[in-house]
């Protein structure tokens, strides 16, 4: 059955429609299924309808995944009466064309990270939140790692001034999925489909995080990266020989340095053996030290640099408590979340915003300053590792 919000009968209606229905679809469904189940909200949030290619399968992910209606065609899922916000869950070389043309239609729109495949357009994109902003529309960017809780508290012991002045900001993301040359040539290993590989995939998320937890934007980088397997199946069942070029990366390395003075170190692969889905993140300041492990999503490490040296260390934050960011709508302290419900606490975040009118955090803005970030990596690693300025930019 579809499903109904339990938010109170007076709050109004906001339609959702989605367009993508694989991993992150079911994801943002998930998200979207519980977020008015759990939290109080000014907003009613509705699953409307969902929108793939194939017939058959978008009917199948609409029972399946809990949407009242099934599209064929994007454009008639933006053009529906009951669709108020249009979240994208599509490969990053459609995002611009549909968000441009679902701003331009009125809707709200929620954008899968990277924003888009290129600067240029993820520039385009930035400019139509900015003028859909005068028209009341709100735009956001799905960088879902901000919303678990122990990252969340982490950005707000260092606004809070915990850790004093930040020196360095490392992040880490390795998965192995592509370890097998014989794994097929999926559309996230196509630049043409993907924009980049682990760069854009994996990339994107740590230089959001790192940008977030400091409150200060990266301003240039250096830069190594590799494709290690270069020709890969075409297909699951292709026969022997039939083989397509790799052509985005299988890992990257880089530097950078932040505008607030700290630098920072980035490694994300998909190529490391024995790594699902490990994203680990350290900062260091003058007073003390944050570090978080997703493997270990309900905990953050804290060391507090003012205490005795004899008494001193890393201690365990427990992140479960209800004054933790989030946490006050869910279980009794100790008891954790996990990965889902970082989509949960992405649309609570946004139906906030769409009913009070604020600009939703992180936004197309921010989207874009991540990918000036990707390309100057790409740059710097192209000219073999030289330090790359991150653009500035433009002037409204």
């Amino acid at each position: 059955m579809p499903y109904e919000s339990t938010a109170p009968a007076t709050a109004p209606p906001l339609g959702v429609g989605m367009v993508g229905y694989a991993f992150m679809g079911q994801a943002h469904s998930q998200g979207w299924r519980t977020v008015g189940r759990v939290f109080d909200l000014p907003l009613a949030p509705a699953l409307a309808a969902v929108c793939g290619r194939d017939p058959a399968a978008v009917r199948a992910a609409a029972a399946r995944l809990g949407w009242a209606a099934a599209e064929t065609d994007w454009r008639a899922l933006i053009a529906r009466d009951d669709v108020h916000l249009v979240d994208i869950c599509t490969p990053g070389d459609s995002h611009a064309e549909i968000a441009l043309a679902a701003l331009a239609a009125g809707k709200h729109v929620l954008c899968e990270k990277p924003l888009a495949n290129t600067v240029a357009e993820a520039e385009e994109m930035a400019r139509a939140a900015r003028e859909a902003r005068q028209r009341g529309q709100v735009a956001m960017v799905g960088f879902n790692y901000r919303r678990t809780p122990a990252l969340a508290l982490a950005r707000r012991m260092v606004a809070d001034g915990r850790l004093g002045t930040l020196r360095h900001v490392r992040v880490s993301y390795l998965q192995d999925w592509l370890v097998d040359p014989a794994f097929p040539l999926a559309w996230r290993l196509r630049k043409e489909a993907a924009g980049s590989g682990a760069l854009g995939d994996l990339g994107a998320h740590a230089i959001d995080i790192a940008q977030h937890l400091a409150g200060s934007p990266l301003t240039g980088v250096s830069a190594q990266t590799e494709t290690f397997v270069r020709y890969r199946p075409l297909r699951q069942d292709a026969p022997d020989g039939e083989l397509g070029e790799v052509t985005v990366d299988d890992a990257a390395l880089f530097t950078g340095r932040l505008a607030a003075g700290a630098l920072a170190s980035f490694e994300v692969t998909r190529v490391a053996a024995g790594r699902k889905n490990a994203l680990r993140v350290e900062v260091n300041g003058t007073l003390g030290s944050l570090a978080f492990d997703l493997e270990r999503l309900n905990e953050l490490e804290f060391h507090d640099h003012t205490q005795a040296a004899g008494e001193s260390g890393f201690r365990r934050i427990l992140v479960t408590e209800h004054d933790h960011p989030y946490l006050e709508a869910w279980w009794p302290p100790g008891h954790g979340l996990g990965y889902e419900h970082t989509f949960t606490h992405q649309a609570r975040d946004l139906v906030h915003a769409v009913a009070a009118g604020t600009q939703p955090a992180p936004s197309f803005e921010d989207g874009l300053q991540v990918q000036r970030v990707l390309a100057a990596v790409e740059e710097s690693a192209r000219r073999n590792c030289v330090y790359t300025p991150v653009a500035e930019p433009t002037p409204a």
